[in-house]
């Protein structure tokens, strides 16, 4: 699994696109499958749109099932995922908000712990981090 982190209109999809161009990809926007289409590459983004539709406050068992999820796809195809950085130290006033910031962040560790490489798009430049 690569994973690219960053904050919000920060390049990450564009330089995914770039990086992959020329494999069989099929990119999803919000959205976590059970079984992955046939491709070559399989690229997930926006993970969180995903995410508030489940019930944050059991966020533990929210992480588990997206790492189950994430071990079956990666079995069918390499998987890539592009993920936005929610934190950076701001506290959201909602409380819907801070389970979403919370749970990102707990998601987020979960990930990059299993990914082959983690890298961070800041604005179109890339900084690998794992």
């Amino acid at each position: 699994m690569h994973v690219f982190i960053g904050g919000a209109y920060n390049g990450k999809t564009d330089y995914v696109k770039g990086l992959y161009e020329l494999h069989q990809m099929v990119m999803l926007d919000g959205e976590l499958p059970e079984v992955a289409p046939a491709c070559d590459v399989l690229v997930i983004k926006n993970l969180e749109k995903w995410l508030v539709t489940q019930n944050l406050e059991e966020d533990e068992q929210v992480v588990q099932t997206v790492l189950a999820t994430v071990q079956t796809l990666e079995q069918q195809c390499r998987l890539v995922l592009i993920v936005t950085d929610m934190g950076r130290g701001v506290v959201p006033m909602e409380k819907q908000a801070r389970l979403l910031r919370d749970t990102c962040g707990r998601l987020y560790q979960a990930l990059f712990k299993e990914a082959e490489q983690v890298v961070r798009i800041w604005y179109g430049l890339a900084e690998q981090l794992k």
